[in-house]
């Protein structure tokens, strides 16, 4: 294959690499500074690289030559068409490709509003409402409650837990392994071991069920992925309908699903705790700082729950 076939199938940087060992001085110093500051050259007129080089232009023209180019400014467009593929692929690995770094905001707002919406759907047919009654039946009923979550798992998990304990029920949450593994070997047989992963893959929260089912405790996992190490380990599974996917957009729209299971979670552990939801609120209230609600025989506890 010539220089010039070489120039036009390869990347211009591998290119440059390969070329290396056999470049003179000034050719190096150029080659060097492609290397380090593709993304100015790919702009850079070649006076600028040359200056940058300590150099010539000629000598910028030289080595664009022997790399198999016509001259600097076909080297120079081949460095800044690597450079944006690079750009969008590094987008689409994180974003994702369903928005551009282009979309007017409109299209991204329809977009993210579309994913959730999706996700939603997709949670109203996953979720199993008998696992999540008998579920709610155990934690209404538990001495003590512990809730694990890492990194975006953590959102919805610290959710659920602050509207927990704002109902009266003794819940504690950690996103820390460690602290998990020695909160859940301390759980008995009337505790609840609840986790939250979207991918069902997390060795922490693997340990923490693992120690929970060994002392007798309920385990139970809020998950995207029926087929997961987590969801074969557990007593209940709530799967919410949307899966772990590789860019944020299908992240955050799985956070929706997420929400919607812990909500739902929570209001069936409420209905289960009617009795002591008065005394609860009222105690939350006195802790805000705010004077008590007095009895209104048109305001039921019910009602109460609905406003938090």
């Amino acid at each position: 294959m010539s220089r010039v076939d070489r120039a036009l199938n390869q990347s211009p940087l591998q290119l440059i690499r390969q070329a290396l060992p056999d470049l003179n001085a000034a050719m190096t110093r150029v080659a060097e500074q492609i290397l380090e500051h593709p993304q100015d050259v790919g702009r850079a007129p070649i006076t600028r690289l040359a200056e940058q080089a300590d150099t010539s232009p000629a000598t910028v023209t030289r080595l664009a030559v022997l790399l198999g180019f016509e001259g600097y400014p076909a080297l120079r467009a081949a460095i800044a068409e690597e450079n944006g593929r690079g750009a969008q692929a590094g987008w689409e690995a994180d974003i994702g490709r369903m928005i551009q770094p282009d979309d007017p905001a409109d299209q991204v707002l329809n977009v993210l509003a579309g994913t959730q919406a999706n996700a939603l759907r997709n949670a109203l047919g996953a979720i199993d409402l008998d696992a999540a009654g008998r579920l709610a039946d155990a934690m209404a009923a538990a001495t003590r409650i512990h809730i694990y979550g890492e990194w975006g798992d953590a959102i919805p998990a610290q959710e659920l837990h602050i509207r927990l304990l704002r109902i009266g029920r003794p819940t504690w949450f950690t996103r820390d392994a460690q602290e998990a593994a020695v909160v859940s070997s301390l759980l008995g047989p009337s505790d609840v071991a609840l986790v939250l992963s979207r991918s069902g893959r997390n060795a922490g929260a693997e340990e923490l069920v693992r120690l929970a089912r060994l002392r007798g405790a309920t385990t139970a996992v809020i998950t995207g992925m029926a087929e997961s190490a987590l969801a074969g380990a557990v007593d209940e599974v709530l799967l919410t309908g949307t899966p772990d996917g590789p860019a944020w957009t299908d992240y955050f729209a799985g956070r929706a699903s997420d929400v919607l299971t812990a909500g739902l979670l929570w209001v069936l552990v409420a209905q289960r705790t009617v009795d002591s939801l008065e005394e609860a609120f009222q105690h939350g209230v006195a802790a805000q700082g705010r004077p008590p609600v007095a009895d209104d025989a048109t305001t039921s506890s019910s009602d109460r729950t609905r406003r938090q």
